[in-house]
């Protein structure tokens, strides 16, 4: 707030460059403050694959500040900077590879990032770097009256001046800064650069707005049930990457701070400095866009990483290479999850289960939410509903189906509830600024919190997961952590008081982003400790920050059941999945009240073709299981369900491309279209992997849409119907109910199975088939990876498949991409379609490694031109080659 107050100008900070000092680590100098006089330490490093890393802290604090500590994945390895410039006022810093130069100006202070002689980054040019520094508490009180005769004097300014700086109060709460005010902040400047994304979570469009007259983005973990809609608040999670990108260059800046953060954007349009006299100036000054990036946190220090890509999927890798890249989900979890608050009791649970079965409609997970504990304390069960959990659990089994329980983090208050007393003994839970435990209300009424912060609890939380341990579970259970902003009802913001003292002493201001965090690490440690480090876990969490991906699995939160929701959540995932977190999904249907049957239908279609696909409802919504609404209905939703388990080979494939390769699962088309304008603002529709283009349905009783299908040079093809469309270009396609637009880029090779199953794991040995739509030149690739589906062997054991398919001049061959993969299958590609195909084929034959030749059946569709090669039988984990003369 006191940071929103300041105008851009002229900074007070300079920089001392006979301080600076060169080591192999990194560079250092010192900067003052040219009024407080207080140093600041100014570190500055690169780091391997062209990032950047800018500290600031105090030379000499009053009491460490806070680092945020486990995010990262280990500490960055650095590449020795170079002084290349060096005179009064100036300091040029150059790059082991000559193309990036940091140019430091002392006074006023200010840095320059520049690639290839382009300044691509600026830091503090518009004067906002700010430093709280740490300081004793006023003492004015107990000071001798005499000294004190000018500040009583004064007091109603000093009053206003001290504008929340030790203490602050929000209603009836008094929020005690037992350390003052230490709020830090800066201001970057990207050259060139309109378009910015990222920063989730916010229920927002995915171009970030500007917002210099209005609401700066906030980010801060809250739950806030049914959140508006395009409202810059912060909602449960928080991810402080932003991406900039023009046609040329992707950029980004991670900010690595846990408190309350705010950030402020204004683009503007700045005219170019030409040479005068130059051709180029007497045409129309050319304006070239310049983006101000303001962050502003309440604590910590300022650790800011620069992104300097130069494409979007560099900086995807970079991000990853510091937090740690998507966990590879257990292929259970990439099928449809049934959930609602609250399946009621074992009968229920068995007679949705059966209903699926009856009606046809595949299924892999079904969840309990809280009523089915004992009174609200998790890891237990309700006597009554839930008399045998085990014998429940081993009828899912049987089914080849799993169940997901919700285990939130606060801890009803209970000494006879044995997770609570242990905690209470072992001064595991959090306290307030009294050195009590701290309190708050929630679904159990009175409650403790875990401090999760604290590795030791951490630990402790993993080991209730353990069968003997967590009565009534087996291993087909997994879990759903929920609340974990945390959520303290009647709290501030309902939330924990930022006074609230954690580990080590720190305020809980300090962490509030991390808490969600760590829950998630615990828990998935617990699951994967559960089974010997042998099994991977499933974990879903509602509040995350960046790292969150290595964990699991995240959600929108409460959404509601209204057209507007379904529409938000598009740009809202895909937002979630710039920032690392490519197993993220929004509950199907709205959390809250009643969709009609169209909006249902709508979200099933939409939901089958995006990462985490979660029916899920409120206590007080109607049930709603997907056969509820009519025949007709249950028909198109069986259909759209049944079409995500046939796509579940290319899902998996590209969730392993997120695990290795730090590759999203969904897309913004920009991405895929980095040079085509006309793409960046795009939310309505999303690619899925680089093959697929996918246009959900998000307003009523339409009977057509838009689409726009990107690349000149691109071709697309209808993916049901297989045929080219006309264009590229934007498009009116006409739609029905039954489906939405879905469409396969010419280039790409799609794999997927013939048919769906019951669930995931009864599709194991189900035949593939694969979608091979062809390119200008007539060509396309695409891979198949392939593992047990669920374990870790795949990484400890090269227990994996990755195969290559390649059309190139009318041969389709198969290949190993990564020979030590050791994965065996009997499986086999039963069916080939290639779309595009120019002309009707004479004779096709195919040949595997070891085998005769042996001639296809085939049938051509002059209409479409679509080739069907039919009874195939060439293994998946074979090298084979298709003719087509």
């Amino acid at each position: 707030r006191r940071q929103k107050l300041l105008p851009p100008g002229k900074s007070l900070y300079r920089a001392l460059l006979d301080s600076v000092t060169l080591s192999d680590e990194n560079v250092k100098f010192q900067i003052i403050h040219e009024e407080n006089k207080v140093p600041l330490q100014v570190e500055i490093c690169e780091i391997e694959g062209n990032i950047f890393r800018l500290k600031i802290d105090e030379v000499s604090p009053l009491r460490a500040r806070y680092k945020v500590s486990d995010v990262l994945v280990k500490e960055p390895t650095t590449q020795r900077l170079f002084i290349s410039q060096k005179e009064a006022g100036n300091l040029v810093l150059s790059s082991v590879n000559e193309d990036y130069k940091v140019q430091i100006t002392a006074n006023p202070f200010q840095i320059e990032l520049q690639s290839k002689g382009e300044t691509v980054l600026s830091m503090n040019a518009n004067g906002l770097l700010y430093f709280e520094h740490l300081r004793a508490p006023p003492s004015d009180s107990r000071k001798p009256p005499a000294e004190n005769e000018e500040a009583a004097s004064d007091s109603s300014k000093e009053k206003q001046e001290d504008l929340g700086l030790w203490q602050e109060k929000f209603g009836h709460f008094l929020d005690i800064k037992a350390y003052g005010p230490s709020s830090v902040g800066m201001d970057f400047t990207f050259h060139g650069f309109k378009h910015v994304y990222g920063i989730p979570q916010h229920a927002e469009s995915l171009l970030l707005k500007n917002t210099s007259d209005g609401d700066a983005y906030r980010l801060y973990n809250l739950d806030i049930y049914g959140h508006r809609i395009h409202n810059k608040i912060g909602i449960y999670g928080s991810v402080p990457l932003l991406l900039a990108h023009k046609p040329n260059r992707t950029s980004g800046i991670f900010w690595l701070n846990s408190s309350e953060t705010l950030v402020d954007i204004s683009t503007k349009a700045v005219a170019e400095h030409k040479p005068p006299g130059s051709a180029a100036e007497s045409a129309k000054q050319r304006a070239e866009p310049l983006t101000n990036v303001c962050w502003m946190s309440e604590s910590g220090i300022i650790d800011v990483f620069l992104l300097m890509g130069p494409t979007a999927f560099d900086i995807f890798k970079q991000f990853a290479q510091l937090t740690g890249t998507q966990a590879l989900p257990p292929l259970f979890s990439l099928g449809y999850h049934q959930c609602r608050w609250n399946y009621e009791d074992e009968q229920d649970v068995k007679a949705v289960d059966a209903g699926f079965d009856e009606h046809s409609i595949p299924y892999d997970v079904i969840w309990l939410d809280i009523e089915h504990t004992d009174g609200k304390r998790y890891f237990t069960w309700d006597k009554k509903k839930f008399q045998n959990p085990k014998k429940m659990q081993e009828l899912l089994r049987k089914k080849k189906r799993k169940l997901v329980v919700i285990v939130d983090p606060h801890v009803k208050v209970d000494p006879t509830y044995t997770l609570y007393s242990q905690a209470k003994d072992k001064g595991y839970f959090v306290k307030d600024r009294n050195g009590q435990d701290f309190e708050g209300i929630c679904w159990p009424g009175s409650s403790c919190y875990l401090d999760f912060t604290n590795p030791e609890v951490r630990k402790w939380y993993a080991d209730q997961f353990a069968l003997k341990t967590y009565k009534g579970s087996t291993n087909i259970l997994f879990v759903w952590n929920d609340m974990n902003e945390p959520s303290v009802f009647r709290g501030v913001e309902l939330t924990m008081q930022k006074d609230a003292v954690h580990y080590n002493n720190w305020e809980h201001r300090e962490v509030h982003n991390l808490y969600g965090f760590y829950q998630q690490m615990a828990t998935a440690e617990g699951l994967i400790r559960r089974s010997s480090g042998k099994e991977r876990p499933f974990v879903l969490t509602r509040s995350f920050f960046a790292g969150s991906q290595k964990y699991g699995a995240v959600w929108t939160g409460d959404n509601k059941a209204e057209w507007a929701y379904l529409k938000i959540s598009i740009p809202m995932l895909l937002t979630i999945s710039l920032s690392g977190i490519s197993f993220c999904g929004a509950d199907v249907g709205g959390f809250i009240g009643d969709p009609e049957p169209e909006l249902l239908v709508r979200w099933y279609q939409a939901g089958a073709y995006q990462p985490f696909f979660r029916g899920h409802s409120n206590i007080k919504s109607k049930r709603r299981e997907p056969w509820l609404f009519g025949e007709k209905n249950t028909q198109i939703i069986r259909e759209a369900v049944r079409e995500r388990y046939v796509l579940l080979p290319y899902l998996y494939t590209l969730f392993y491309r997120a695990h290795a390769a730090a590759e999203p699962v969904m897309r913004p088309l920009w991405v895929e279209f980095p040079g085509k304008i006309e793409t960046f603002g795009v939310e309505n529709e999303y690619m899925l992997g680089n093959a697929l283009l996918v246009h959900p349905v998000t307003e009523q009783e339409v009977k057509a849409v838009s689409v726009l299908l990107p690349g000149s040079e691109e071709i697309w093809y209808d993916f049901r119907k297989f045929k080219r469309m006309e264009g590229p270009g934007t498009l009116k396609i006409p739609v029905t109910l039954e489906n939405i637009p879905v469409f396969q880029r010419g280039g790409t090779v799609i794999p997927l199975k013939t048919t769906a199953g019951k669930s995931t794991e009864w599709m194991t040995d189900i035949s593939y088939e694969l979608r091979v739509a062809l390119d200008t030149e007539a060509c396309a690739i695409g891979e198949l990876y392939l593992d047990d589906g669920h374990s870790f062997q795949y990484l400890h054991k090269k227990q994996f498949l990755y195969q290559k398919f390649t059309f190139h001049k009318n041969i389709l061959t198969s290949r190993r991409t990564d020979e030590s993969g050791q994965y065996h299958t009997s499986c086999v590609i039963e069916r080939v379609i290639v779309l595009g195909f120019g002309q009707h084929p004479t004779f096709v034959t195919a040949s595997s490694k070891g085998k005769k030749e042996k001639k296809v059946v085939f049938t051509y569709d002059m209409k479409t031109s679509a080739l069907t090669l039919e009874n195939l039988a060439l293994g998946v984990d074979t090298d084979w080659a298709i003719c087509i003369n």
